[in-house]
């Protein structure tokens, strides 16, 4: 079984009517190199947003400044080190610059597959920090900045999984940081008055390199075939049998972040195929 990350296509992309996508308005996407994160930054570009792309991934991040400028959107990108608190700070400052922030996407995330007895625990402490302490000093430097608006408005989405829900073998630690995420969004729409949203959006399986690149690992510890940890581990639950584009989990963010979703308030959007809610 031959499975890729798909290119990134305009006429895929969702592009809603709403008055605050606006080049004045700055959407901050993490992990804006690959993956989601890139599918994330390209659609709201082509949104009408200001994106300000982060990641540490250099050649990445310039690349998908590029598909965004290609596509007709504007995009800046930042270098960050999402686990050093001064290079996010640098991040927000550079951020407000070009515009009014008014939307964050908390996307940037890595995997590692091991058991809890058997955990390394600096890589525990990386994972933490990476997903789930980031978010939140963005959400804290951030929500200032969106207070100021002239609505006081706001929205910060952040990607869970079907991980915020259920807890798989030996992702003990990407199990812990995505439960977080759902908390972390809880909590700033309790404190955001309807005014500073905040949701999450949890799959199954998606076409990343993140997702793939953990297929060889997850046939090696579980004795099986690569082909059959596709088959009967991330899409053995799922009632439709096939990963998802990045563009289409994008495409989620955008809805969440749109006047579409004024009720979207600390909810957790559950597109997983099935996986969590059916047996």
């Amino acid at each position: 079984m031959t499975l890729q990350e798909p290119e990134i296509l305009k006429d895929e992309i969702q592009v809603l009517d709403d008055p605050a996508f606006d080049p004045d308005n700055v959407c901050i996407v993490t992990g804006a190199g690959s993956g989601i994160g890139r599918a994330i930054a390209v659609a709201a570009a082509i949104n009408g947003l200001m994106v300000v792309g982060l990641d540490i991934n250099r050649e990445g991040g310039l690349r998908t400044q590029k598909m965004a400028r290609d596509l007709g959107g504007q995009m800046i990108f930042i270098e960050t080190d999402l686990s050093n608190d001064q290079s996010i700070d640098n991040a927000v400052k550079e951020a407000k610059k070009v515009g009014l922030i008014r939307y964050v996407a908390n996307v940037a995330g890595i995997q590692h597959i091991d058991s809890i007895e058997n955990f390394p625990m600096e890589q525990y402490d990386h994972m933490q920090r990476l997903m789930l302490r980031a978010p939140f000093l963005l959400s804290k430097l951030t929500i200032p900045q969106m207070k100021q608006n002239h609505d006081g408005c706001g929205v910060i989405g952040h990607m869970a999984s079907i991980h915020a829900h259920i807890c798989t073998i030996n992702k003990p630690v990407y199990n812990i940081v995505k439960f977080g995420l759902k908390a972390l969004a809880q909590s700033i729409s309790a404190e955001g008055e309807g005014k500073i949203r905040s949701f999450t959006v949890s799959t199954g399986f998606v076409k990343t390199h993140l997702a793939l690149n953990q297929i060889p690992s997850q046939a090696k510890q579980r004795g099986i075939t690569e082909d059959e940890v596709v088959s009967d581990i991330m899409l053995g639950k799922s009632r439709v049998k096939e990963m998802m584009s990045p563009v289409e989990v994008a495409n989620l963010f955008i809805l969440g972040f749109s006047r579409h979703a004024r009720f979207l308030v600390g909810g957790d959007l559950l597109f997983d195929g099935g996986i969590v809610l059916t047996y």
